[in-house]
């Protein structure tokens, strides 16, 4: 028995092999660093997080799972590594607004993007626990589109999944010139992301079809 019951999956992208998304995946190659941290909850419906997609299209980053990444000894390493400057994705009225304000580098050193990928409540409690987060520079960003997660409603307006996130702050990286990347190579850093959701509303059409013809079934009997 597999986590999706009788269904194989793959162990790359951890769906099943009915809906793998690793053929969509373009492998970008960045400057930047990038942190994942996973919630222990998010893992568990690991099947449609987007975290370990942008993991998988950035040969550049890590993923790491757990609630309290205080004593994370990988993750420490890199925040204490002299080639990064580190920040972290977090929204607040202090953040660094990347849409409008360039990032201050240290002389010689590449960003570290620490990025949190659960749901908000969630990520409060990351925040909370992990004390080596805590005098980290945070950055935001000013979205200026939806999510195109349509099978998943967003508790607002501007907020993005993990990788249409990720995908964000390249293209304004780019637009600051700390990134060196083709719009083409950024545009399709989306379609493992447009795979799913495609997949999902594909199933979801498929069962309203199903249970249509089911409730409007009629015996062949003439009456």
């Amino acid at each position: 028995m597999t986590l999706f019951g009788d269904r194989e999956k793959c162990y790359d992208c951890y769906r099943p092999q009915s809906s793998c998304i690793c053929d969509a995946v373009k492998k970008l190659e960045t400057q930047s660093c990038f942190v994942i941290l996973m919630h222990q909850k998010e893992f568990q419906k690991t099947k449609n997080t987007t975290g370990r997609m942008t993991h998988l299209s950035l040969p550049h980053s890590h993923l790491f799972i757990g609630i309290d990444f205080s004593e994370h000894a990988a993750l420490n390493a890199l925040l204490n590594a002299s080639e990064y400057t580190p920040y972290i994705l977090y929204p607040d009225t202090q953040a660094h607004n990347l849409s409008t304000e360039t990032l201050t580098l240290k002389e010689g050193t590449r960003p570290l993007f620490i990025l949190i990928d659960s749901t908000w409540a969630c990520s409060k409690k990351i925040m909370k626990l992990s004390s080596n987060l805590h005098h980290l520079p945070r950055v935001s960003f000013t979205a200026t589109q939806a999510s195109n997660y349509q099978i998943k409603k967003q508790p607002e307006d501007y907020c993005l999944s993990t990788i249409e996130t990720t995908q964000t702050i390249l293209s304004l990286l780019k637009l600051h010139e700390i990134e060196k990347i083709e719009d083409s190579s950024i545009s399709a850093f989306l379609e493992p992301f447009n795979k799913m959701v495609n997949y999902q509303i594909d199933v979801a059409n498929r069962e309203r079809q199903l249970r249509f013809k089911i409730s409007g079934r009629t015996d062949d009997k003439a009456i």
